[in-house]
């Protein structure tokens, strides 16, 4: 058998969202748990953005120092990680007698809700920890009962996984109206572009700005569906 690493030598994170965080040797008993630390942390998120998730905001939130929060998480990356894995959580059962396109369709809804029920989750990094790696299982499964190869089957599970956080991202960015890119800002920014790119030399963004398709994104599971395409062409 493989000798098991030292936890410390790991990514941040990876070991305590295995194993749990080791009790800590010394001191009196922790007063809270690491589970509350992060359940903390996301009601933070949750209310007031991924910002207000600080340390000390924790602290203030679990009656403790900042200091005291080193018994529970070993660092500000290895809470981000643990906040990711709970915010995120498992995914729903995949549905039954779909056929692998629709059974992938049914995954990238459920994952573009949590997207969009917790924003913040676009902007901390996925660790490979339990709830994330299932939702990885479960695409899995469907690609290689399609009659892809485990490898394959990841690549198109990583493609996948990639293309719907894109669009949620993108999403965020044209529902945010602060953002020059949200719609709100679309015709106004189309009026002024519109005898700019035609005067310019900008031939097929002026005829996309004409028919009111630029600026504009494409619809959302349009770069779902062309990679849905892509997986068809590789099965046997």
């Amino acid at each position: 058998m493989p000798i098991e690493p030292d936890p410390r030598a790991l990514p941040p994170g990876l070991a305590p969202a295995w194993l749990g965080a080791p009790r800590p040797r010394r001191g009196p008993k922790p007063s809270h748990t690491v589970e509350a630390v992060v359940a903390a942390a996301v009601e933070l998120a949750d209310t007031e953005g991924l910002t207000a998730a600080s340390l000390p905001n924790i602290a203030s939130a679990l009656g403790l120092t900042t200091n005291a929060l080193y018994r529970y998480v070993s660092s500000k990356d290895e809470l981000l990680i643990l906040l990711a894995e709970s915010g995120f959580g498992p995914p729903p059962p995949t549905p039954a007698d779909l056929d692998w396109r629709s059974a992938v369709r049914a995954w990238a809804d459920a994952a573009s809700k949590r997207y969009a029920a917790r924003p913040w989750l676009l902007d901390v990094r996925a660790g490979l920890t339990p709830h994330r790696l299932r939702w990885t299982e479960q695409l899995l499964a469907v690609f290689t009962e399609a009659g892809l190869s485990t490898v394959d089957a990841l690549s198109c599970a990583e493609l996948v996984s990639a293309v719907v956080r894109a669009t949620a991202d993108r999403r965020r960015t044209t529902s945010d109206p602060d953002s020059p890119e949200s719609t709100e800002y679309a015709a106004d920014v189309r009026a002024f572009l519109q005898p700019r790119l035609a005067e310019g030399d900008y031939p097929h963004l002026a005829e996309l700005a004409e028919s009111h398709h630029y600026p504009a994104a494409a619809p959302e599971d349009f770069a779902l569906e062309r990679v849905l395409d892509g997986i068809a062409a590789l099965l046997p």
